[in-house]
């Protein structure tokens, strides 16, 4: 397979379905993208019933192109990541990795257009994650739910309102910065660094002062990015967290426990806020975006150097905090219930408290006229009438 070949499948697979979000290669199965969440063949000419190991070997070359170190990285670790552009029409973020001796490729399509704060819908306080200085702001959640295009919106936001130098460190670069009033350099792992660790490393010396990290993935990483805040530069990053708890521990636990209440004083000093993302279906199709969003105080401060404890929560002081914009999951999935774009069943499913959000939606439905029960539509058994027995004699029962 040639690469004007692969790139007419690729082009193909895009245009067969709307919103398609990722392309898949796995042999014995036919090509398939996801759409809206749900896997779904592809009919290509000539057409393929199910991929042979040297086809998807073939892709996973092309796709590579002549950049030894992914090759070497893919044949040594089982896996790597790239990206690949089909010619002006998309961009992809693509994972090849082994399996069963086989290759499979996973190639996630990158949006060309910056998005805005405004267009992703978010809340009017994100509006001031892009004015802070200093500090730590981290975007959490599963793969594939957003944390690139918050990240790309809110550096967007700099852009528009900031000189200053911005640095990125992405694996791959997937949005492609215009200089607007911000100078971006951005820099590809494998490509201009080799790991993160040294890669933010080097970033402190080229004066930036704001820096785009793809990812947390070790310690080594983690205390460079403090050390970074901590100098006067904003650090940006994502982590595979589901709420800002988890995100609290999940960078404990990078470390051993005589680290951890060093780590703790320096996060409780850094960290400015952590948003984390759930994708849920729409009413109408499509995805909406569920944000959790917890930032700085004085509880947040305490509770990340003592610890969780009883009602001093960081659920518990975000949901205190919602007047402030501060919000959980829970206010996310009973807004946009209000609001209709999503089901009461999505809501419950997506939501961190069944119960509290039940009730809120029952209150919703109160407020609207609709029934929130069907007790009222039960009915008691009449009992049977008894017949009168013989001569003034008490009656009897019939039994049937």
């Amino acid at each position: 397979m040639r690469r004007p070949e692969l790139d007419q499948m690729l082009a193909t697979m895009l245009a067969s379905q709307p919103e398609v979000s990722d392309l898949l290669f796995t042999v014995d199965r036919p090509p398939q993208v996801e759409c809206y969440g749900e896997l779904m063949p592809v009919e290509l000419e000539p057409p393929v019933q199910r991929l042979t190991p040297y086809q998807t070997e073939c892709i996973a070359l092309n796709l590579i192109g002549d950049n030894l170190v992914h090759l070497e990285q893919l044949l040594r670790s089982g896996s790597c990541d790239t990206a690949y552009a089909l010619s002006e029409k998309a961009r992809f973020r693509v994972n090849i990795f082994s399996q069963r001796g086989n290759y499979s490729i996973v190639c996630r399509q990158l949006n060309t257009v910056i998005p805005t704060l405004d267009k992703l819908k978010m809340p009017d306080i994100f509006k001031s994650i892009p004015k802070e200085k200093t500090g730590l702001v981290l975007v959490t959640g599963a793969t594939g739910s957003g944390k690139s295009t918050t990240l790309a919106a809110i550096l967007h936001e700099i852009n528009k309102e900031k000189p200053v130098h911005v640095v990125t460190l992405e694996d791959p670069v997937e949005f492609v910065h215009p200089h607007i009033k911000a100078t971006f350099n951005q820099r590809e792992l494998g490509v201009d660094f080799d790991q993160f660790a040294t890669g933010l490393r080097a970033a402190l010396r080229q004066a930036p002062k704001v820096i785009l990290v793809g990812e947390m993935r070790d310690q080594e990483t983690v205390k460079i990015a403090l050390s970074a805040a901590e100098t006067g530069h904003l650090v940006l990053s994502t982590l595979h967290t589901i709420n800002a708890g988890e995100t609290i521990n999940r960078i404990l636990g990078m470390f051993e426990p005589e680290e951890q209440e060093q780590i703790r004083i320096r996060l409780a000093d850094s960290l400015r806020w952590i948003i984390s993302q759930r994708l849920a279906p729409k009413v109408n199709g499509g995805r909406y975006a569920l944000v959790e969003l917890m930032g700085h105080n004085l509880r947040t401060e305490e509770t990340i150097r003592m610890g969780e404890s009883e009602g001093k929560t960081f659920y518990e002081i975000t949901e205190a905090s919602y007047p402030f914009g501060w919000r959980t999951f829970d206010h996310a999935c009973t807004e946009a219930y209000e609001c209709g774009i999503i089901t009461e069943e999505t809501a419950l499913l997506y939501c961190t408290k069944r119960g509290m959000v039940a009730r809120n939606i029952d209150t919703i439905k109160k407020q609207r006229g609709e029934l929130t029960t069907t007790i009222g539509s039960l009915k008691m058994k009449t009992p049977p009438v008894p017949s009168a027995g013989p001569s003034g004699a008490p009656p009897v029962l019939k039994l049937k």
